[in-house]
């Protein structure tokens, strides 16, 4: 699939938390209650892909038990969306379980755009340079990390034809996902706000 539908910009988090480094951002976040159909008490969901989809992650388990799972509930959600493409389903519980707000209509939003062209993924999708850090009163915590997706295309689902491109600077992005904890039902993180930045030369590796 066209590159160009793989770097789509979510609204700016910046305008809800300061973007830092760990250990860093005090400020506030933005109170983003509304949930598109959290399935927070719900046991955590699926999130098999097949053989030719991978998402690879590699980062350290953060020292902060806090972090740890919000981190590792950030990579869950970004399996989630994979499983919604693969899937064909708009409306899929996994990316609805680990998500709320703007977060999950984000979801919502990229898996429609995979699935109203008509494709599917295929390939290796790499995620490495994770930060974590505290934002305002401390419960949330701001997840941040690289993505090379020069291995990640998209593939015609009648055709099974894969639209293989080159890499290039627009093979690099940037995520900043700010998590909530959950609360009732399964403990977990949630996606409340994320931001999508293209072509990152920080992230070129």
């Amino acid at each position: 699939m066209p590159r160009s539908r793989l770097t789509i910009l979510a609204p700016a988090l910046a305008a809800a938390v300061v973007l830092t480094g760990c250990g860093g951002g005090q400020a506030e976040p933005e109170d983003d209650k509304e949930s598109a159909g959290s399935a927070s008490a719900e046991a955590r969901p699926g999130l098999d892909l097949p053989d030719d989809v991978q998402l690879s992650f590699a980062s350290d388990a953060p020292s902060d038990a806090r972090h740890a799972a919000a981190l590792a509930d950030a990579e869950n959600y970004l399996r989630a969306l994979a499983h919604g493409i693969v899937a064909q389903d708009p409306e899929d519980d996994a990316y609805r379980f680990y998500s709320e707000g703007q977060g999950a209509r984000y979801a919502e939003e990229q898996i429609q755009q995979w699935v109203g062209g008509g494709w599917t993924a295929t390939g290796k999708d790499r995620y490495y340079r994770t930060e974590t850090a505290d934002v305002g009163d401390s419960q949330g915590v701001l997840v941040t990390m690289c993505r090379n997706q020069a291995g990640y295309f998209g593939k015609n689902v009648r055709t099974g034809e894969v639209e293989r491109t080159e890499e290039s600077l627009k093979s690099y992005q940037k995520f900043s996902l700010l998590m909530r904890p959950v609360k009732g039902g399964e403990p977990h993180w949630a996606v409340q706000r994320i931001e999508v930045q293209g072509e990152v030369k920080e992230c070129r590796r």
